[in-house]
């Protein structure tokens, strides 16, 4: 299950870099280039923190495999993908909630303390995208008023909350990753957002 989603979150993150990539009238180097980042960008980073080298990505080749599959096929059909704005913040939506609960179980099996498991989900969640969005000369929404990372933070709080349930693990993955992409759909929704430090 833990397999399944991490692969489904790489998925969901390839295409939401290739939809910026497309947005930015990139050619198809830069395209698979930013969806590469995008997918692994925040993982690579959570297993290089954790001391987990080569990182998964290196060791699995069906991460790369996935990328590139999922950029074809965002390509190929791009046409057919209508709203590419609610397309996006779809799969980045997805691939946060699926990501977290990545991070977090990562953290987990490393021995570390909750906390910092809930701030190793937030990371692998958010950081792909902040490297996307530093690459496309966009403002990334982790820093901005968006309820983006506190969602992921939610999650991850639900994820130790939950685990002490006699609930099965993979049920425990589903629900946590189901905070984060509810509270997300939510807060834009309802124009739900942090409160702003500067006067309009």
């Amino acid at each position: 299950m833990f397999y399944i989603i991490d692969i489904l979150g790489t998925i969901a993150f390839a295409i939401s870099g290739v939809l910026v990539a497309l947005n930015k009238r990139m050619d198809a180097f830069g395209i698979l280039i930013i969806a590469f980042v995008t997918a692994v960008g925040g993982g690579t980073l959570r297993d290089i923190l954790i001391g987990e080298t080569p990182v998964s990505w290196m060791k699995d080749m069906t991460f790369i495999y996935v990328v590139i599959a999922s950029t074809i096929f965002a390509v190929v059909f791009r046409s057919k993908i209508d709203y590419l704005r609610k397309s996006l913040f779809l799969f980045d939506t997805i691939g946060i909630g699926l990501y977290t609960v990545v991070g977090v179980e990562k953290g987990i099996s490393a021995g570390l303390h909750p906390i910092i498991c809930i701030f190793l989900g937030t990371m692998s969640a958010c950081f792909g995208g902040v490297i996307r969005d530093i690459l496309c000369n966009e403002i990334p929404v982790i820093f901005r008023k968006e309820v983006y990372a506190t969602a992921c933070i939610l999650g991850g709080a639900t994820y130790f909350l939950v685990i002490k349930l006699p609930i099965a693990s993979n049920f425990v993955f589903v629900i946590a990753g189901a905070v984060v992409i509810t509270v997300r759909l939510i807060a834009v929704k309802f124009k739900i957002s942090l409160p702003s430090l500067y006067k309009d």
